[in-house]
């Protein structure tokens, strides 16, 4: 590259941060004064699907890898941190502890464990074949886990886990409050959209970027792509993991909707809409979704039709997505 090249990719990259920058100080005000005019429970639920999509676009976005079964680390971690700070109990095998109800930040990290160690396993399987051979394993493993979750004791099958109780941050922070509640998880969302931000600027960023765009030249270069793949898939089902503790903590319940296919559906369409390997895509995506599954619900079943016609129309008429255009 000539020394022009070098200045002006630099300055392009210096004007790129500096957007990213003032973007996320709009998004931080805006989030900060929205329960003033907007229902915070919306606002809880939108960001906590937000943040679920922003970890499904580290890894199709920023690894070119489409899982069709992300709601399994959703759907698990809701599962697990209702159990822990409902009751607090391990029983697996030998193993027999009791707890009591957890302080729901400690629920929460079960919860991210869970979607960790099921990333592992899950990654560990699935990153051997690629493109839509890829797809369908994570669909097939997904599915397994639904019916995990539908069978296993603690779940408590189609009634899932109510009463999920809401309790102390640290012991400290009282949650039943819709307003503590709202700014705790607006905090959540925040350290996981700066984590992701992180990943995705730093060396490691680049190389799942080099992956992305072409895995033969970066294993020729000597980088272990499966690795590099793999350790990307388990960040992203933890963070998948983090949004799902917090949503069921938020809605004191977890249920068999959060691990169903069709949420794994979902999340691709919020990524789709906002704008595919965008940092801020997905957080639009999410918000423009779940309005239309709050304020359409009158319409019943004609939601999903008017899903798929704004689906349609958003592919046409923005084909890198909302944000992606801008």
């Amino acid at each position: 590259m000539t020394a022009h090249a070098i200045t002006t990719s630099a300055a392009l990259d210096a004007a790129k941060r500096r957007d990213e920058q003032i973007g996320f100080l709009v998004m931080l005000a805006l989030l900060i004064v929205a329960p003033a005019a907007i229902y915070p429970f919306f606002l809880m639920q939108a960001l906590c699907f937000a943040l679920f999509a922003c970890a499904f676009n580290l890894l199709i976005g920023y690894v070119g890898l489409l899982s069709f079964g992300h709601a399994m680390f959703l759907g698990l971690a809701g599962y697990v941190s209702a159990h822990m700070a409902k009751l607090g109990t391990i029983d697996v095998g030998p193993i027999h502890l009791h707890f009591g109800p957890m302080d729901p930040v400690l629920a929460i990290l079960f919860g991210i464990a869970a979607s960790a160690l099921l990333g592992l396993v899950t990654g560990a399987l699935a990153i051997r074949r690629q493109g839509i051979y890829f797809a369908m394993i994570t669909l097939a493993l997904s599915q397994m886990i639904y019916f995990f979750c539908l069978e296993a004791p603690f779940t408590h099958g189609e009634d899932g886990i109510q009463g999920v109780p809401q309790g102390k941050a640290f012991g400290l922070i009282n949650l039943s409050n819709q307003m503590t509640m709202y700014y705790f998880v607006l905090a959540v969302f925040v350290v996981g959209f700066l984590i992701i931000h992180r990943i995705i600027n730093s060396p490691f960023g680049d190389v799942l970027k080099s992956i992305r765009e072409n895995e033969p030249r970066a294993i020729s270069l000597g980088y272990k792509a499966d690795q590099y793949k793999l350790a990307a898939f388990v960040m992203s089902a933890a963070l998948v993991g983090l949004a799902g503790a917090t949503k069921s903590i938020v809605a004191q319940n977890a249920s068999l909707t959060d691990v169903h296919f069709s949420m794994s559906g979902e999340v691709v369409l919020m990524t789709l809409v906002g704008g595919l390997g965008t940092i801020f895509g997905p957080i639009v995506g999410a918000f423009i979704i779940v309005a239309m599954q709050n304020y359409l619900a009158g319409f019943g079943q004609w939601v999903t039709v008017i899903q798929g016609v704004i689906f349609v129309a958003c592919v046409l008429a923005f084909r890198r997505g909302i944000i992606g255009e801008i």
